[in-house]
């Protein structure tokens, strides 16, 4: 078909037939990021199941938080989500409404939800519009009610029937694959959002899939988990009031480590609280020694978490994930005015009782300063030269949505729309180039095998050109928070040398950049190991038993192609990996294991426990591969 252009704009017809007047499932489908925000597949963090479930325990959270329920479960496997709290149970009557109504819900009254994490009623209904399998529970005083939808379609409910089940409320639902592509689930991100509820309602079980998760002593327990013990250069700071808690302390890594939450939501985007409580760390340390220290050598290293609960708290989008500047903090203060005040009071005396931490911590600024100081002039020199190579000898290829490094904020969507590959060697990056969106994707190619940064310091890295480089073309120097792209995907050959070369980058990144990893920038690309087709069909497979799936479905005997290296794939080809239907594994941050420790294991000197894993896990590796020969051969 043949479309040609109409110049003549007078012959567009707008009449009545033009309005739309959408239903509130409609609406939710069409434009599911206003809800939820960006859909994914599950290798994110933020990714739309992750969100849904959210949705549905924070009115499992708000009903503990009103003094209803001290137990919430949860069930999660790909087909089925189910989460059963045991707070008041939504009342028989509406049921049906408070799933399927907007601006229907309990928490309008301000009485019966003073503090709760979300007061639009939209959470439920949105994870029943975008589910194909959605049921609804409600158990009350003796008796239960159902109802049961499709995409937000009732298809039935009960009437109410007597039951022995506690109060309470249960919902199952299965996410709609149409809107949630080829998604996965990953427990990582799901224990991660449970603990952050656990730590933030102190004495509440969650029991997920079979382990239960409980917090006795706050944000306290959260600093336990995420600081690295034995790097702590002070024991954690625990301080708690009315409607605030805080907990900190400093560490020895590179950068900063802010948790911030308010009304028990997990502001990952942080906003006025987490900006006021960064604020009153600095002044209140300027105060207590009498030193105009740099706000850079106070926060370096730190390790903070703050938690607030305000009244009808206002966000910056549907999914509360940065606090706005318009709220009304208790005691009828403004949310900066009322952390500052708490903090810069109860640190300050904090700080002038325990004598050993001031000390402490007086020396790890110090340690801060003269660092900064030893680095200032090579650093300047050394982003100098970074600018100049990566303009003129085009090592990074960058997208068309150029984020300026000059500019200090950039809007969200921009974020999260880019992507850089860092790839080694002319023909991978060629093929990339040639296949990216040049819109949204760029390239950074590597020379050769990167340095292996363990154990160095700073002041190495700048002066060693390809890792300036690649700081400088991420725009990371002074940290993440100016980070040029949202997704910073590893992609090298599936041989040994770029795994070695994937493991000096994520050495580079652990060592100096561990924020990286733990806001969940950072992505190993997995492209397709063989290319099984015949005269029809063409599969690409990402592992031995997906060739012997491939195999088998084609029939006969079809071509096979093992691919050894990126620059293999032609562009075209390439253009389907990092399409819509990329393959993203993300680089998860597991806070029970101290990167010092793994960095040791795997980057330094031989060690026999090293030897014995590879020789352990090569004779796993042979024992399965084994039966596929066998099996070929035959």
């Amino acid at each position: 078909m043949v479309v040609k252009e109409n110049n003549n704009m007078s012959t567009v017809q707008y009449t009545e037939a033009n309005i739309r007047s959408l239903d509130w499932k409609e609406h939710i489908r069409l434009r599911p990021g206003m809800y939820i925000g960006k859909l994914g597949n599950g290798a994110s963090a933020d990714d739309g199941i992750y969100v849904l479930l959210k949705e549905v325990i924070d009115n499992s959270i708000d009903e503990y938080v009103m003094g209803h329920g001290k137990q919430i479960e949860i069930e999660v496997t790909d087909e089925l989500v189910t989460v059963r709290d045991y707070g008041r149970g939504i009342p028989l009557g509406k049921v049906v409404d408070v799933v399927s109504k907007m601006n229907t819900g309990g928490k309008y009254d301000s009485k019966a939800f003073k503090k709760s994490v979300g007061l639009n009623g939209v959470g439920t209904k949105a994870v029943n519009a975008l589910s194909t399998h959605f049921v609804v529970t409600a158990y009350r005083d003796g008796k239960q009610k159902s109802a049961s939808f499709n995409k937000g379609e009732l298809l039935s409910q009960s009437k109410q029937v007597k039951t022995k089940e506690p109060n309470g409320t249960l919902i199952e639902y299965t996410p709609d694959n149409s809107i949630f592509k080829k998604y996965k689930y990953r427990d990582e991100f799901i224990i991660n959002q449970l603990w952050n509820y656990a730590y933030l309602n102190a004495g509440l079980k969650l029991k997920f899939n079979g382990k239960t998760l409980v917090s006795r002593n706050g944000l306290k327990d959260l600093l336990e988990r995420k600081a690295d013990p034995t790097t702590m250069r002070y024991p954690i700071i625990h301080l708690k009031g009315d409607d605030i808690e805080m907990a900190l302390t400093h560490g020895n890594q590179y950068g900063e480590e802010y948790y911030s939450f308010v009304n028990g939501q997990n502001t990952t985007q942080g906003g006025t609280h987490l900006a006021a409580f960064r604020e009153a760390i600095t002044k209140t340390v300027r105060d207590f020694y009498g030193k105009n220290f740099e706000s850079k050598d106070i926060q370096s290293a730190v390790v903070g978490a703050i938690s607030v609960r305000v009244e009808e708290p206002v966000f910056e989008s549907q999914t509360k994930t940065k606090l706005g500047s318009i709220n009304v903090a208790p005691e009828g203060k403004t949310v900066r005015s009322f952390v500052v005040d708490f903090v810069k009071s109860q640190l300050d005396n904090f700080l002038h009782k325990n004598k050993d931490v001031s000390e402490a911590l007086l020396k790890r600024i110090q340690q801060s300063e003269r660092e900064r100081k030893e680095i200032a002039g090579i650093k300047k020199l050394a982003n100098k030269r970074a600018k100049v190579a990566n303009i003129h000898n085009k090592k990074l290829r960058d997208c068309r949505v150029h984020l300026n490094s000059s500019v200090k904020k950039h809007t969200e969507e921009i974020k999260k729309a880019t992507t850089i590959f860092i790839t080694e060697g002319d023909s991978a990056s060629g093929s990339i180039t040639k296949a990216r969106n040049v819109q949204t994707q760029a390239v950074f190619s590597l020379r050769g095998k990167p340095l292996n940064s363990f154990g160095q310091t700073k002041k190495v890295v700048y002066e060693n050109e390809e890792l300036n480089l690649l700081q400088h073309a991420l725009n990371i120097e002074d940290g993440i928070e100016f980070l040029r792209y949202n997704q910073v995907v590893i992609a090298t050959d599936a041989d040994v040398d770029g795994m070695h070369i994937r493991l000096l980058l994520l050495t580079f990144f652990l060592q100096f950049f561990p924020d990286l990893v733990r806001e969940g920038h950072l992505y190993i690309l997995e492209t397709p190991l063989f290319r099984v087709r015949d005269k029809k069909d063409t599969h690409y497979c990402y592992s031995e038993k997906e060739k012997q799936d491939a195999i088998k479905a084609l029939r006969g005997k079809p071509e096979i192609t093992r691919f050894k290296g990126l620059g293999e794939i032609s562009p075209d080809e390439f253009g389907g990996f990092i399409g819509s239907d990329i393959r993203l594994e993300p680089v998860i941050f597991n806070e029970k294991v101290s990167i010092p420790e793994i960095l040791s294991y795997y980057m330094g000197k031989n060690s026999m426990d090293r030897q014995l894993f590879i020789i352990d896990n090569l004779k796993v590796e042979i024992d399965a591969i084994e039966p596929v020969l066998e099996e070929e051969l035959a």
